[in-house]
């Protein structure tokens, strides 16, 4: 990826988790996409953007952590933190950030399959430039009002969406760039994050309104995750649904919670059609970290 956005290596693709409000669970769902795909035989690099929070960074070493401590080998990508200047940066600060951003993706293009891309929860700019590299741009949302804000405009009285809202905005931006550098369309996808079981008027009016939105603003809508306890749980030893399940390697008893959360995620990953994409068979490259 060159400093105007042109691809110069297309080996890996680019995968973008990104969405400007925080605890939509970003982290959550780019942690076990990687999982996910390291598991499938594909080369997978990883960084976070979110110089505040810093909760992918943080689930990678917990697992790094819990690895060593139960003495067995659990998939590690290959992870980069990077820290943006965030303190009143000037344009030439930006530009700086913008280009050693771009080097960083460039560098690791070549040697994986996939770049799984983990952005922070409000707008920056390396964060905006992400977007506009972006092969598939994945954007959990939980499944009210609150979250739909960053999409859409609503009309207070019939709860319609009218319009597309800044983040919206930002990504067909993001899109419209990376059209004109010659590049494929970055596939957009909305996950609909801790829907309710109920068949409640918010669902129902949050789920007509992102059709509609769909429509105008050409992504695809999939279900995401439940809200599920066990996704929480997973979090301080690194796990996901998609790592083995016994006793010692999850540090409890298996319940039907682990079950439903492995199927409800092996369903989230064949909806994105991702573990396919690339040349799989080959030995990953990735690091794994036991005692």
């Amino acid at each position: 990826m060159s400093a105007d956005g042109t691809t110069s290596n297309p080996s890996g693709r680019i995968v973008v988790v990104g969405n400007e409000k925080g605890g939509s669970g970003k982290s959550t769902v780019a942690m076990h996409l990687a999982i996910a795909l390291i598991k499938a035989g594909q080369r997978v690099a990883t960084i976070d953007l979110d110089s505040r929070q810093s909760t992918f960074t943080h689930y990678i070493e917990n697992r790094f952590a819990w690895a060593q401590h139960i003495g067995r080998e659990l998939e590690i990508p290959n992870h980069l933190y990077f820290t943006e200047n965030t303190n009143n940066p000037t344009a030439e600060d930006e530009a700086a950030d913008g280009k050693a951003f771009l080097d960083v993706v460039n560098a690791r293009t070549g040697s994986n399959d996939f770049i799984v891309i983990d952005t922070p929860g409000h707008d920056s700019y390396v964060g905006r430039i992400a977007h506009s590299i972006a092969d598939v741009l994945i954007t959990p949302l939980n499944d009210s009002f609150v979250d739909l804000d960053v999409l859409a405009t609503v009309d207070r009285e019939t709860l319609a969406v009218t319009g597309p809202s800044h983040y919206s905005r930002m990504v067909e931006e993001a899109r419209q760039q990376r059209l004109l550098h010659g590049n494929l369309a970055t596939e957009w996808i909305v996950l609909r994050n801790r829907l309710s079981m109920l068949n409640s008027r918010n669902t129902r009016c949050v789920g007509e309104g992102l059709q509609k939105l769909s429509q105008m603003l050409n992504f695809r809508c999939a279900e995401g995750l439940a809200e599920r306890v066990i996704f929480r749980e997973f979090y301080p030893r690194g796990l996901t649904a998609f790592d083995a399940v016994d006793e010692r390697t999850l540090g409890t008893r298996l319940t039907m919670s682990h079950v439903a959360a492995r199927l409800e995620i092996e369903n989230l990953v064949t909806v994105l059609g991702l573990r396919g994409s690339a040349t799989s068979g080959r030995p990953t490259g990735n690091s794994r970290a036991a005692a």
